[in-house]
């Protein structure tokens, strides 16, 4: 550590980080929420394969908001990126509740998904370095409860508005991320790897000094060749990054499918409005729940066996719903689904930003989302397919069961190596 104490609080970082992620979070899950109000509903009328497709159009955005804007983050800085990813997509839910058609809505909701899919990397990669060495799971792990924090959220002011006043008003509450803002342009610091790599290294010093982190080492002047999306497949990590790769796949599938069509799955099954969203906020909370227990089980035990652990819980608590238990039984699977749902990719995301050196952790973690989103974006057509063609709940349950057991089994198919690699030495060698 530096000899000088530091003179500023680690904590305003985090907190930012994951104010940022509920926001990312609320605006990201609130479409799930709302499609009992748009679905066959005044002002849009829309059908089941419309707002599927408009689903799917959406994350093709993430798509590439994860893959452009996790790459540019290595580029151009941690904090530009971050303040303006934020913005973007807080703009674009205002966009959204002010849409006078269907077709300005669906193109604000790509617009909120880019910049959606762009924030998650650069904030995981903050936190992973910002965070004490020793507790780099538990700060992480405490961060990421923000996505599904901000999933409670929209469930809640769904439940409280969307009945009474119609959609419009639950996507205007989620450009409130424009608070935060200026406070993330004043108060977030930017990454001293980053730094390092474009060869600033006063300023890298000063930061390291000032929130009392390890010294790292400065980057050789040879090093600034060398292109971080390469990185990915160097030095024996091809294989292990192509599994990631495809793990998330999986992974975004099953939450996707879950989290879009839920609400609307529960209502065909006979529950009304309130309560249909009532099972997605169950979902939500037990993503949080479980990312807070798998964060502290991770720090002793390491994020892989967690991912395990997690999907194989979202798979039996899904084939326990195609049973159709009781309203009360079916509120705990929800809440077991999302815990293997959500909290299972916070715990790849965990994964992947200690296996990666922090000069190509946003890019590592950029690409796998970016990838990632093709299961996302299959997952909410692949809900449209069984509830157009008349599959229930037991039907769906079992569809969405299965990617997961899937996940379960390339997770430990993963070869059982070292998460935590020499970061110091390996994050002079690499620059963004």
């Amino acid at each position: 550590m530096n000899s000088d104490a530091p003179s500023k609080s680690l904590a305003g970082i985090f907190v930012l980080c994951w104010l940022g992620l509920l926001a990312d979070g609320y605006d990201l899950y609130v479409y799930g929420a709302t499609l009992p109000a748009l679905i066959g509903q005044p002002p849009f009328n829309v059908t089941p394969a419309g707002a599927g497709a408009v689903g799917s159009l959406a994350l093709v955005g993430m798509l590439l908001g994860s893959l452009i804007v996790g790459t540019l983050t290595d580029r151009l800085g941690r904090r530009r990126i971050f303040v303006g990813a934020l913005a973007l997509f807080s703009l674009a839910m205002l966009a959204c509740a002010m849409a006078p058609g269907w077709e300005l809505f669906a193109a604000f909701r790509f617009i909120a998904c880019f910049g959606v899919g762009g924030l998650l990397p650069t904030a995981v990669a903050l936190t992973n370095e910002f965070a004490p060495p020793g507790k780099k799971s538990l700060v992480l792990g405490a961060v990421l409860t923000g996505p599904a924090t901000g999933t409670v959220a929209a469930s809640l002011t769904s439940l409280a508005v969307l009945e009474s006043s119609g959609f419009r008003p639950v996507y205007a509450i989620g450009a409130a991320g424009l608070l935060i803002v200026p406070f993330a342009w004043l108060l977030l610091p930017e990454s001293p790897s980053f730094l390092r790599t474009q060869l600033r290294t006063s300023e890298a010093d000063r930061i390291e000094a000032a929130y009392g982190l390890p010294r790292t080492l400065d980057v050789p002047a040879a090093a600034v060749r060398v292109s971080p999306t390469r990185a990915l497949f160097a030095n024996g990590t091809a294989g292990t990054t192509v599994l990631l790769w495809a793990i998330t796949v999986l992974s975004l599938l099953t939450i996707f499918g879950v989290s879009t069509w839920l609400p609307q799955i529960m209502r065909t099954a006979g529950f009304g409005v309130g309560s249909s969203v009532s099972f997605l906020l169950a979902y939500s909370v037990g993503a949080v729940v479980g990312t807070v227990l798998a964060s502290v089980a991770s720090q002793k035990f390491g994020p892989r066996p967690l991912v395990v652990v997690g999907f194989v819980s979202a798979a039996a608590a899904l084939l326990l719903m195609s049973t159709n238990p009781p309203a009360a039984l079916m509120t705990i699977l929800a809440a077991v689904a999302g815990f293997g749902g959500l909290g299972t990719q916070n715990m790849i995301n965990d994964y992947i930003a200690q296996f990666y050196p922090a000069a190509t952790r946003a890019t590592g973690l950029g690409w796998a989302l970016a990838v990632g989103r093709i299961g996302a974006i299959a997952g909410p057509t692949y809900g449209a397919l069984l509830v157009g063609f008349g599959g229930g709940v037991p039907v769906a349950a079992i569809a969405f069961a299965a990617p997961a057991l899937l996940g379960a089994m390339l997770m430990l198919a993963l070869r059982a190596r070292a998460v935590r690699r020499p970061a110091i030495a390996q994050d002079a060698e690499l620059v963004g």
